[in-house]
């Protein structure tokens, strides 16, 4: 029976656990989790999120565990969902709900899968509050170390499964927060000046945190949200800031699952791959041209689609919200989406936009470095920004508080200076101080290096191919150096954003945990080439 070590418990780790069950092949399958609760994810737990933030994904693109999260819902009682705000006759496949929520799916589905892995013949270990503190590939197999009683045990191999990285709670002071997820929900927020960096869903749910310690969000129906401020002596004021001052557009409709592309197939981008790296990045905004002239004609000839090049395309579509107040956008735009919803009206551009990012992602470890910024600066940015549309009770919400006077917009352009200091942080930017008591970096994942692994042994490993970039294969696992190879599948999202700077979202972690529960029984090895991005 090979034996396996999943390290962490969250979607990555459940799906790669969940594939491993339907190969039907019994393992000794051991599964680390740092947190009290192996199922969640930190991403959909009770300590990280507050009952107002919502999953950026509804049941429908969910890959089911055993269940549809639609299906689970209906299952559970009137009460237990009044909890979240949520009733039985408003449930929808499309419907956006509370993280938490759907961190007790996780949770649920996790444990019935131990069961019936059991049953069927796996062993299977689950370790909570266990910290995996060094991985070694070895001739024998893969060694972890565990804080949990000194745990030292070898493995056929490991699965790196941990998910996002975000700061330590003891790197955040009553001042300042390095992220969302460090400490600020139990944070007491005073009624100041806060500055928050990021107007995307992070941004968004932080600017949520701090607000409702100061006041209510009063619903009278799906539709009319309105908040309201507690009496206080003093205002809270809350700006968002980042450097184009836009905010993210809500969450359109469009058909489930994806329709294919008709020009930008993998096919064609492998053939342009295979042409060369010189002028790839244009040819490939060629066919992408093709496309959306294809799928909205009369909106290609608007934009004068023909004429433009990534980053002129980047600036025509980015235009009109820059000349335009960022919540009077927001109100209109969402107004068009609601319309939509109702009509089952899809807006080709935006659509095509949507399925075009997973298929021009296969160019970037193709790319020279010239247009690897190119990329990053504009269809990076055009790819983000749809793919990242948020539900419409967020733009709801934040349309609230901006009525009720508490929350604001900052530009700060290409160029600015930060200074955190003990009592206040400061920013200078086009010729102005902004001043904040409290500063929260919202900013979402940044992409990291070799160096920043937190295993030691793994790291010193890795970085002796003098290579700062995991070099992992089309499956994930390891390729160099040779001890590791075949050893270690590596689903750790922040160091293989490099090469896939749209890795996000469970449906990736379900497409990740199959191909590295394939890679147990198959060890298919086919390197990627990578391409490093100038972080932002």
């Amino acid at each position: 029976m090979k034996k396996i070590a999943i390290i962490g418990a969250g979607p990555t780790g459940i799906y790669t656990l969940y594939s491993l069950f339907r190969h039907g092949e019994p393992l000794a399958v051991s599964v680390f989790e740092q947190s009290d609760e192996a199922g969640v994810g930190m991403p959909y737990s009770d300590e990280d999120n507050s009952r107002l933030m919502l999953a950026n994904i509804a049941s429908i693109e969910i890959p089911p565990i055993f269940r549809t999260y639609l299906d689970w819902l209906k299952e559970q009682s009137a009460e237990h969902l009044a909890r979240y705000g949520v009733e039985h006759a408003s449930l929808h496949d499309r419907k956006f709900l509370p993280r938490i929520l759907l961190g007790e799916y996780f949770r649920d589905q996790f444990l019935e899968l131990v069961k019936q892995a059991k049953q069927q013949g796996f062993e299977i270990t689950v370790r909570e509050r266990c910290r995996v503190t060094d991985l070694e590939a070895t001739k024998e197999g893969v060694r972890v170390w565990a804080e949990e009683k000194q745990v030292q045990e070898v493995y056929d191999l490991a699965v790196i499964a941990t998910g996002h990285v975000w700061p330590d709670e003891s790197e955040s002071t009553r001042t300042f927060f390095p992220s969302p997820w460090s400490g600020l929900m139990e944070a007491k927020i005073g009624a100041c000046r806060v500055g928050i960096m990021g107007t995307s869903l992070s941004g968004i749910d932080a600017a949520m945190a701090v607000a409702v310690q100061h006041g209510s969000f009063i619903e009278a129906d799906e539709q009319q949200v309105r908040f309201e401020p507690d009496k206080q002596s003093e205002p809270l004021k809350i700006v968002l800031m980042s450097r184009s001052g836009i905010l993210p557009e809500a969450d359109f409709y469009c058909p489930l699952p994806y329709e294919p592309l008709s020009i930008v197939t993998e096919s064609a981008i492998e053939k342009e791959i295979a042409k060369g790296s010189e002028g790839l990045l244009d040819r490939v905004f060629r066919l992408m041209t093709e496309e959306l002239e294809l799928a909205d004609p009369a909106w290609s000839e608007q934009i004068a689609l023909r004429t433009l090049n990534p980053q002129s395309f980047h600036d025509a579509l980015f235009a009109p919200r820059h000349q335009n107040d960022p919540f009077g956008w927001a109100e209109a735009n969402l107004a068009e989406v609601e319309r939509n919803k109702r009509d089952k009206r899809t807006v080709a551009w935006r659509y095509t936009i949507l399925r075009l990012h997973e298929a021009v992602q296969e160019i970037v470890p193709h790319l020279n470095e010239e247009d690897g910024r190119r990329f990053h600066d504009s269809l990076a940015r055009v790819f983000i920004d749809n793919y990242a549309a948020i539900p419409s009770e967020s733009v709801r919400r934040l349309l609230a508080l901006h009525k009720a006077g508490i929350i604001s917009i900052q530009a700060l352009g290409p160029d600015y200076e930060l200074e955190v200091k003990e009592a206040q942080t400061v920013i200078y930017a086009q010729g102005k101080r902004h001043e904040f008591k409290v500063y929260i970096d919202a900013r979402g994942q940044k992409a990291l290096k070799t160096k920043d692994l937190p295993f030691p042994t793994l790291r010193k490993q890795l970085l002796s191919t003098g290579d700062d970039i995991p070099d992992v294969s089309k499956d994930y696992t390891l390729l160099a150096p040779e001890a590791v190879r075949g050893r270690i599948a590596f689903g750790a999202l922040p160091w293989l954003m490099h090469d896939q700077p749209f890795v996000q979202g469970l449906v990736v972690c379900a497409e990740m945990g199959e191909a590295m529960a394939k890679a147990i029984f198959e060890m298919n090895l086919r390197p990627r080439r990578r391409l490093t991005f100038i972080e932002d």
